[in-house]
């Protein structure tokens, strides 16, 4: 959390008011947009999760097992189920979709923009979220060894190479960061319900 909260605050730190605003650090064009927004990006992780699903059920080539690591919602039921997956969800809704849609979306998308344009800017910050997120998946910890899981791998950085574009489409929409921020949010929020109750 600490490390999203220094992206929460780069912005007001590198940039002026001005720069702020130019990388979409403004209300909305309209308060419904960042709803919509929210479940386009919840619809894309339900997607990427089927697929998944589909291709490596429950192994550990699956992203969303391994993120999951032991699987919390396998072994807790009831009134304390839902009460650790609101525990794991309302922070993955916040923490991180500020912080990265700040820094990805925000900083590295708008040091693009002046030479490259806003739609190839999008291929280069969606290049940087998606490589980032092989530390999440690809390079896996498992039965005390590393493994490279090269095709499992690809796979998930081509879906968040994908997302990112989700989520910069997103913003678009919204004339505003706060669409790709809503995206993100609505992404991890689906992520985190499969990771409870689907696996």
């Amino acid at each position: 959390m600490l490390v999203f909260l220094c992206m929460w605050f780069a912005p007001f730190i590198l940039l002026t008011k001005y720069g702020r605003k130019g990388i979409g650090i403004k209300r909305p064009s309209q308060w419904w947009r960042p709803i919509v927004s929210f479940i386009i990006g919840g619809l894309s992780c339900f997607i990427i999760f089927g697929l998944f699903l589909f291709l490596f059920d429950k192994s550990i080539e699956n992203a969303f097992v391994y993120i999951g690591g032991n699987n919390p919602g396998s072994s807790i039921t009831g009134d304390e189920k839902s009460l650790y997956f609101w525990i794991a969800v309302i922070p993955s809704m916040i923490f991180s979709p500020i912080g990265e849609e700040f820094l990805y979306r925000g900083i590295i998308h708008g040091s693009f923009v002046p030479k490259f344009g806003e739609m190839k800017a999008s291929v280069f910050d969606s290049l940087a979220f998606a490589l980032t997120h092989i530390a999440h998946f690809g390079i896996i910890y498992t039965l005390g060894t590393w493994q490279f899981l090269p095709i499992p791998a690809a796979l998930w950085v081509a879906s968040m190479f994908l997302v990112s574009q989700v989520f910069f489409r997103c913003k678009l929409f919204c004339s505003s960061i706060w669409g790709a921020v809503a995206a993100h949010s609505g992404f991890n929020f689906v992520m985190m319900y499969g990771i409870f109750y689907l696996l």
